[in-house]
């Protein structure tokens, strides 16, 4: 049961790993309390991609408003601070209307941004963020989060290690200042203008699985595929080098036959939600649902 105050202004975040029902039970919370649901959910901003993102469809919106929803273009060069400023307009404007607010995602910092604030960092040569881009197209992600674990392993135990914009970013500062990245960021939380709810939903580890592949036996059905081939282009964008659409890659580059690639994407993406709960777990203030 979830306890509000009255006539104070409340976001409710709900978090948890891929698969685990966030949407439903988002969409049940928004109706009963009339309000609307902003997504947190970084893929899920690009108006291109759909299978792959697992982006709610207007049957499973049921009617309510979902805010960054296909915002965006995978065209569109867009950061975590960003999306900090146009979220907090979104949500002053929503509390315009109404006391209660739902913020929910699985992408961690997108959710950190909202409830945190942002780290004012050192600006990096421009030589050097180029030559870590010619780095990454040629090393591999791989290699350049090893290296990020060398020079600042605090952080390293923290950012998503598959996303490379995060792992890029934090080895510019790294090696611009020579000093950790971890160092520059905040001490303190910014104050929000609204209470915050903080949920965490998770399911027993093997019906989570069950469902993790189900949903990609289903993404798959519906054309994961094809929707992958016809955005190869922009494999690079950190939207589509992510799982779900890397393995499918692979798979279109002929490093291994179809049978491999859904069984290394049914694993990934239960690594992937691995991670999630990890994430999520050390953000010590949410409170954990059990849902079924």
């Amino acid at each position: 049961m979830i306890s509000i105050k009255e006539n104070t202004k409340t976001l409710i975040i709900v978090v948890g790993p891929t698969a685990v029902g966030k949407t439903d039970y988002c969409v049940k919370l928004a109706k009963s309390l009339d309000t609307e649901i902003v997504s947190a959910d970084s893929r899920q901003f690009y108006h291109e991609l759909s299978i792959g993102t697992a982006k709610p469809t207007v049957e499973e919106m049921d009617g309510v408003i979902h805010h960054f929803v296909g915002s965006h273009s995978i065209q569109d060069y867009y950061t975590v601070g960003d999306y900090e400023r146009d979220c907090l307009e979104v949500l002053a404007e929503i509390f315009s209307r109404k006391d209660v607010a739902i913020l929910t995602g699985g992408s961690g910092m997108f959710i950190k941004i909202i409830t945190d604030g942002i780290d004012e960092m050192p600006d990096a040569p421009l030589d050097l963020r180029e030559k870590l881009a010619e780095r990454l197209a040629n090393e591999g992600l791989e290699k350049l989060v090893e290296e990020l674990k060398i020079l600042d392993p605090i952080f390293y135990q923290e950012v998503d290690r598959q996303n490379p914009q995060r792992v890029l970013r934090a080895l510019e500062v790294c090696i611009a200042t020579g000093r950790p990245f971890s160092d520059f960021r905040k001490k303190q939380k910014v104050q929000r203008p609204f209470e915050m709810i903080k949920i965490a939903l998770e399911r027993p580890r093997e019906e989570l699985y069950a469902r993790i592949d189900a949903r990609m036996d289903m993404m798959l059905a519906n054309g994961l595929v094809q929707e992958a081939q016809q955005f190869i282009e922009f494999r690079d964008h950190y939207a589509l080098k992510t799982v779900g659409y890397r393995e499918v890659f692979d798979y279109l580059d002929g490093l291994y036959d179809y049978e491999e690639m859904v069984r290394l994407l049914k694993r990934n993406s239960r690594r992937y939600a691995k991670r999630q709960m990890t994430w999520f777990k050390n953000q010590d203030d949410f409170t954990w649902t059990v849902i079924s």
